[in-house]
């Protein structure tokens, strides 16, 4: 191997490394809190894992705030003309700041008399330029595809800004950028759960509140790393049609962020496919001795014991995950 070349996937290992100071940093940001005097409602537009992320967020905007937050596809406003916006703030989350459609979208979301909030990585990119708020993610270079500690300094940068507007949350974020600085990397079950993947031709990734979020990122991740099947379902509405599937050789992850009332519906889900001779594997903060997060600072936690695996997974099956075949970092789409 030429000495300048680095072995597969080392960005990604490099960025997953960096992912809790990451964190702790961007939760930790003092922001101005912007005016949403009289807003009705928040919505997120983004895609891929910055739609995961908005997804975590969503739930704890909403359990803090009391307010609705749900997502708007971006081709409303990128390929329609639009959907009146008064008396809302939007959340656009893109780690490069520069899809067309995300930026068709802060654009019009403005125009449609809507308040936009822009959480970037890149610095002066044209999302930052048709926002009226800026909060950076300083996560720095990530230079692999698949995005990670971009992934979780977004979430961090969301509850910043929710520490902004809501100032009792604070020292909570504070709490959990702490915890964060001495985590330790690895989950006790990494090479049962690599093992375990390795002979999956279907996963499925179960989540409810923020977990569900973290859910569909790490379904994404598995598909763009591994190129492994693999969906994420809410705890309670997997027990409906999807569990059928479990007929057929399955794999089931969940990701158990302890979040209030989410308990019953994780321990049925679990129960019911074990029964069904699924093999299961749930993981939860507590198995790497932390406990007392927000939410969204578990769903945090859980994706950064979980993209090891994955990394450790691609390259077991002879991926590259910093350069998949089919992907780019930035993602062009109306």
């Amino acid at each position: 191997m030429n000495m300048t070349t680095k072995p597969p996937g080392a960005h990604m290992a490099a960025e997953i490394a960096q992912s809790p100071q990451v964190f702790a940093s961007a939760a930790t940001a003092q922001h101005r809190a912007p005016d949403l005097t009289g807003i009705r409602a928040l919505y997120t537009i983004a895609r891929g894992s910055s739609d995961a992320a908005a997804n975590i967020l969503s739930y704890e905007y909403m359990r803090e705030l009391g307010l609705p937050v749900t997502s708007l596809p971006p081709s409303i406003f990128s390929i329609g003309q639009g959907v009146d916006m008064t008396d809302s703030a939007t959340l656009v989350i893109s780690q490069s700041g520069a899809s067309d459609d995300l930026v068709r979208s802060a654009r019009g979301i403005t125009a449609r008399g809507g308040t936009v909030i822009a959480i970037t990585t890149v610095a002066g990119s044209p999302v930052e330029a048709a926002a009226s708020t800026t909060l950076p993610i300083n996560a720095g270079p990530e230079l692999a595809v698949p995005a990670t500690k971009s992934v979780i300094g977004a979430i961090g940068t969301g509850m910043a800004l929710l520490a902004a507007l809501k100032p009792d949350y604070g020292p909570r974020a504070q709490a959990d950028a702490t915890t964060f600085a001495h985590l330790t990397p690895t989950h006790p079950s990494s090479a049962a759960l690599t093992s375990a993947l390795l002979r999956a031709e279907h996963v499925y990734v179960i989540g409810r509140d923020t977990g569900f979020g973290a859910a569909h990122e790490v379904a994404l991740k598995l598909k763009e790393c591994c190129a492994l099947h693999a969906e994420a379902y809410s705890s309670s509405e997997v027990l409906h049609g999807p569990l059928q599937l479990v007929t057929n050789p399955l794999m089931i992850l969940m990701l158990d962020t302890g979040a209030p009332g989410t308990g019953d519906s994780m321990d049925t889900a679990e129960a019911r496919f074990r029964a069904a001779g699924a093999t299961v594997f749930r993981i939860r903060p507590a198995d790497v001795g932390v406990s007392d997060l927000t939410p969204a600072a578990a769903a945090a936690l859980l994706l950064y014991l979980i993209y090891p695996v994955i990394l450790a997974t691609a390259i077991a099956l002879g991926h590259d995950p910093d350069q998949p075949d089919t992907l780019s970092k930035v993602t062009q789409t109306r």
